[in-house]
């Protein structure tokens, strides 16, 4: 049986099942590229270059580096660099305000992924239930039970229950996959920031509060 077939025989709701999958396959893609990009640079390295060129450089020239960068730890540890004559709580709640701001990207979509892993199952069992509807009914309309009559019926049950786990079953190990993933950026984000802080202290560049 090709996959046409096997799609026809699913019957209607296989439209809804694969809109599902697309929907899914679309916000798949889209993070398996942003969070790519993103970690191309950790955080922790964005720190340690700082450091070097502070170290070598001079204070100019390290926040002209973190001016520069693109990546969001930059921009986090560039706010609390523009504030260290206000304190370290100051420092602190800056950089917590704008890490907030620029890693909000990271979760984008995932709620809609993990919605798709829960509804391709639940409109394959509701396929299930259509498809046994459709069978009974046959067998009321013949008024008796004929194999035949029946088989339509339940192989259109079996097919949209297995699509949508087959759908749900991938999309929910990506969206653990992206989750991990977006964790541990995250951890290192927090890292990098606590070290930073900790390099200021220590070159007497921010006041201990």
């Amino acid at each position: 049986m090709s996959l046409v077939d096997y799609f026809n025989k699913g019957g209607s709701m296989m439209w809804l099942l694969a809109l599902v999958a697309l929907w899914a396959l679309e916000i798949i893609v889209e993070r398996i590229i942003t969070l790519w990009i993103v970690h191309r640079k950790n955080p922790l390295t964005v720190f340690e270059e700082f450091r070097n060129i502070f170290e070598s450089d001079g204070m100019e020239a390290a926040r002209e580096y973190l001016a520069k960068d693109k990546s969001p730890m930059a921009k986090i540890l560039l706010v609390g660099l523009e504030k260290i004559d206000r304190g370290r709580t100051v420092v602190e709640e800056s950089m917590t305000m704008k890490a907030s701001n620029v890693l909000a990207f990271l979760d984008r979509g995932m709620i809609y992924l993990n919605a798709s892993a829960t509804l391709a199952p639940i409109l394959g069992f509701l396929g299930t239930v259509t498809g046994m509807i459709k069978a009974f009914n046959a067998i009321a309309l013949a008024g008796e039970v004929e194999p035949t009559l029946v088989a339509a019926g339940i192989s259109e049950a079996l097919i949209t229950t297995a699509t949508g786990l087959l759908i749900a079953a991938p999309v929910a190990i990506f969206y653990a996959a992206f989750a991990s993933t977006i964790n541990g950026y995250a951890r290192k984000a927090e890292e990098a920031s606590n070290a930073f802080i900790e390099y200021l202290l220590e070159k007497g560049l921010l006041k201990a509060e």
